[in-house]
């Protein structure tokens, strides 16, 4: 049996994990493992953005997988950044294995606004599910009542529902379908040392 692993990064607040894991579970069909990773964000950290680069980050996620892990989610609570963008709010391989998401612009108070539990955990649940939609192989839908309708504010998270519309989820469906594919996406990476 395989898994998707949520690994929490230097997260202070685990309180959100419980909820995501049901909603991973409701829409991908498969059962989570919670894991500590050992991952050094001063290695992300670019003093000039003051930010962290998810990519290494991701690197960092992926590098020794468990032989169970179908994907890996890390949960983290730092600001984010790619090279060729102001910030993100998550990071995923298409196709691969690996998802980083971030609470940190999720929160009200990033924006000075009071803070909202309940908003902030909504906010997570699309992201995650989003990044982990990208890894079983999703693009961005256009449909705006779809999760994986792109998200360039925060505002953009609030209009979007947590679930995939149906045409998301029928190539879900069809990605569960293929196990080999599912599990190997690519192979060579996997081999065993």
């Amino acid at each position: 049996m395989t898994y998707i692993y949520i690994v929490p990064i230097e997260l202070e607040d685990h309180s959100y994990l419980e909820t995501l894991e049901k909603f991973i579970f409701r829409t991908f069909h498969r059962s989570t493992k919670r894991k500590e990773f050992k991952i050094n964000l001063k290695d992300a950290f670019d003093p000039n953005r003051v930010q962290y680069n998810s990519s290494l980050i991701l690197r960092q996620l992926i590098m020794k997988p468990p032989l169970d892990a179908e994907k890996i989610l890390g949960v983290l609570d730092v600001d984010l950044f790619i090279p060729i963008l102001t910030f993100v709010f998550g990071e995923a391989q298409l196709k691969g294995i690996g998802a980083a998401v971030s609470t940190h612009r999720l929160q009200n108070r990033f924006y000075g606004l009071p803070e909202n539990r309940e908003v902030a955990g909504e906010r997570l649940i699309k992201e995650a599910v989003h990044e982990l939609g990208h890894t079983f192989g999703l693009i961005h839908c256009s449909q705006a009542k779809c999760v994986m309708n792109s998200s360039t504010y925060v505002e953009n998270i609030d209009q979007k529902p947590t679930e995939l519309c149906p045409l998301c989820q029928k190539s879900i469906k069809a990605e569960k379908s293929d196990p080999v594919k599912r599990r190997f996406p690519f192979s060579w990476w996997r081999e065993k040392s």
